[in-house]
């Protein structure tokens, strides 16, 4: 059986051919739905906070970081810091969140402060019989 870095080395041989791993899958979900699916939890999520939330075609310093190609940047505004991710530009409309200029400076979060971002979002819900929300 293969170690779990030989398979990580084999994936990154794959993509340095310009090949897709879009279709590789862990027996339930490929990587390409896993990615669409984050997708539109963001979206979701920015558009369920409006309010802090925004879009830009344009990185903070567009002159010395270009945004990839067919791509733009969304984020979110937590009390813990900025949540940002790169979306492809059909999921532009998707966002209902204001488009600004630039995104703001990217302050090297971590995955871990991303998690905590995220989490520091939850609303307080009052709970109904049987869990439901109210």
């Amino acid at each position: 059986m293969k170690s779990i870095n030989e398979i990580n080395k084999e994936i990154q041989e794959v993509k340095k051919q310009n090949q897709s791993i879009k279709e590789i899958s862990d027996g339930n979900h490929t990587i390409g739905q896993y990615i669409d699916m984050r997708n539109n939890l963001f979206i979701a999520l920015c558009n369920a906070y409006p309010e802090i939330s925004w879009k830009s075609r344009k990185h903070y310093d567009e002159e010395n970081d270009p945004m990839f190609n067919g791509d733009f940047i969304a984020g979110i505004n937590s009390d813990k810091g900025t949540i940002t991710f790169h979306l492809k530009m059909k999921y532009w409309d998707d966002i209902i969140a204001e488009e600004i200029d630039r995104a703001p400076k990217y302050d090297g979060y971590t995955e871990e402060d991303v998690i905590s971002r995220i989490k520091s979002l939850t609303r307080t819900k009052k709970t109904h019989k049987k869990g439901a929300l109210i």
